[in-house]
């Protein structure tokens, strides 16, 4: 548009001119011809080398629309190209079916080991310091399918003098090997779990929460050995979530065999908490050594008010018959509480009570309670690295056997994190007992890794 503007005034101008000198043509001299004529001249070079330029610049946007044009063409074949791809991806996962098929997939993916692993270091009164166990704790997990997991976990130590040993002599450095668990898990639902073999029994929580390298105190609460940790059966287990605060309802149902009696007998010292399947102490096969199991259970009710800050409360108890005739009855019940206030304050604890029909002591009935504390000095907030990868650590645990001896103990550590699984713990144990020979204090520290 500036172009054809330009050429018309041009033009305009020569017509101007041209009629302003026509009047005075008679009276122009061969100088002013000359000059005009080279004037016009210059006005005709400039008007070709506009158009020049005219030309030139329709070409140019000739291109312009050309490239544009291809532009568009390639875009809508990409977007096709996009399309296509996205509806072959969706026919591809409508293909595909909503769930592994049996048999399928990579086994090495169903297949896991974790476990834990200890190695201790003491000095009790009276006697020698010294390494004082190696124990290694591994447990398999496999998942067959959506809804079918198998799990079972083994405990192997070295110390001196282990009972239950290999080579049966009782003496020198020996190792043990136990089956601690090895259940088959059945998931009906989000809130129903079938479970089935040597269980974790639900006797409170400490035995399938704080055992090993988890708990924080290198060895087990006095009142959890008037207890059984697993046991033959089955159970129905789960959660019922209430309303939408995170609250839930915790259940667990079992039979299971239950405790024995060794040699049948029913006497007071012939309880067997932990072996009562499959054969007798005379080898005979008799596979439960009285007449039914016996069945427990645990409720549990979780509340969480924010972040890092709940309480839990449970109920849990067992009973069952353990001598050879049925006639004597073993029963517990156990009071479990947890509670966390911040990441980095918790504090747990059971009270656990039993009763032991017998042929010949009458009804003992062995009790106790613990409560343990935990902060970590990461909570304040300095800038030290050491410090903050402490934890300090607490217990207080009694136990009466229910024949007139009562043992008591504090206990006082550390537990130094390394990392999440690799701890360093120490602890100093204050006994008392109105036994002189178990009243011994103790200093034990461990090396624990978890993976």
């Amino acid at each position: 548009m500036k172009i054809h503007t330009q050429l018309c005034g041009i033009l305009a101008a020569g017509c101007v001119l041209g009629v302003a000198l026509t009047p005075r043509a008679a009276a122009v001299t061969d100088d002013e011809f000359n000059a005009l004529k080279n004037m016009v001249q210059q006005l005709g070079e400039k008007v070709q080398k506009l158009e020049g330029v005219h030309e030139q610049d329709q070409k140019t946007h000739e291109q312009d629309q050309q490239q544009i044009q291809r532009l568009k063409e390639q875009t809508g074949e990409a977007q096709k190209t996009a399309t296509d791809a996205q509806q072959k991806a969706e026919a591809a996962a409508q293909a595909q079916p909503p769930r592994p098929m049996p048999g399928e997939g990579n086994a090495t993916h169903n297949f896991t080991m974790v476990g834990d692993a200890e190695v201790q270091f003491g000095k009790t009164d009276g006697q020698h310091s010294g390494f004082v166990l190696a124990d290694f704790a591994p447990i398999f997990l496999f998942r067959a399918g959506d809804k079918i997991l198998f799990e079972a976990g083994f405990d192997i130590s070295l110390q001196n003098n282990a009972p239950g040993t290999f080579n049966g002599t009782g003496g020198g450095p020996t190792t043990t090997f136990d089956m601690s668990f090895a259940q088959l898990d059945y998931l009906f639902n989000d809130y129903m779990t079938f479970v089935a073999g040597d269980m974790l029994l639900p006797l409170g929580t400490y035995t399938e929460r704080g055992a090993g390298w988890i708990n924080k105190i290198p060895d087990d609460p006095l009142p959890r050995d008037v207890l059984p940790s697993s046991g033959i059966g089955a159970q129905l287990r789960g959660a019922i979530p209430v309303s939408q605060t995170g609250q839930s309802v915790s259940y667990a149902a079992y039979l299971a065999n239950g405790p024995g009696s060794l040699d049948g007998t029913g006497n007071h010292d012939q309880l067997d908490l932990s072996s009562n399947v499959g054969f007798d102490s005379d080898g005979n096969s008799i596979g439960n050594l009285h007449g039914a199991p016996g069945g427990g259970g645990r409720i549990g009710w979780f509340y969480p008010w924010k972040p890092h800050y709940d309480l839990e409360l449970g109920v849990s108890g067992m009973a069952s018959q353990w001598d050879t005739s049925g006639s004597l009855l073993w029963s517990a019940v156990v009071g479990d509480a947890a509670l966390h206030i911040s990441p980095y304050f918790e504090l747990k604890g059971e009270y656990i009570y039993s009763w032991e029909q017998t042929a010949d002591a009458g009804t003992p009935t062995p009790w106790g309670w613990w409560i343990q504390a935990g902060y970590k000095l990461s909570g304040l907030n300095l800038d030290l690295p050491i410090i903050n990868n402490l934890e300090l650590v607490g217990r207080y645990d009694v136990t009466h056997d229910g024949f007139g001896t009562k043992l008591d103990r504090w206990t006082v550590g550390y537990v130094y994190y390394f990392s999440n699984t690799l701890l360093f713990q120490g602890d100093y144990e204050f006994l008392h007992s109105n036994d002189p020979t178990q009243a011994h204090n103790r200093l034990v520290f461990q090396v624990a890794y978890g993976f």
